[in-house]
């Protein structure tokens, strides 16, 4: 059976949402940090992905 073309997915790529754990540990995995670096800069500075790279860059250094 072929897929839906109907149903599409709309979620916001520009986001990392903290609650999903998977989420969570593909960003810190492509950015370095540890995943509760990256629920504390989440915490710190919303879930914007371009915002949570730069802070993250900023962190390593």
């Amino acid at each position: 059976m072929a897929d839906d073309k109907t149903k599409r997915d709309f979620r916001d790529r520009d986001r990392v949402s903290a609650d999903e754990d998977y989420e969570v540990r593909d960003f810190a995995n492509k950015v370095g940090l540890t995943v509760r670096q990256v629920r504390d800069l989440i915490e710190q500075h919303g879930n914007d992905r371009k915002t949570l790279e730069r802070e993250a860059e900023k962190l390593r250094g």
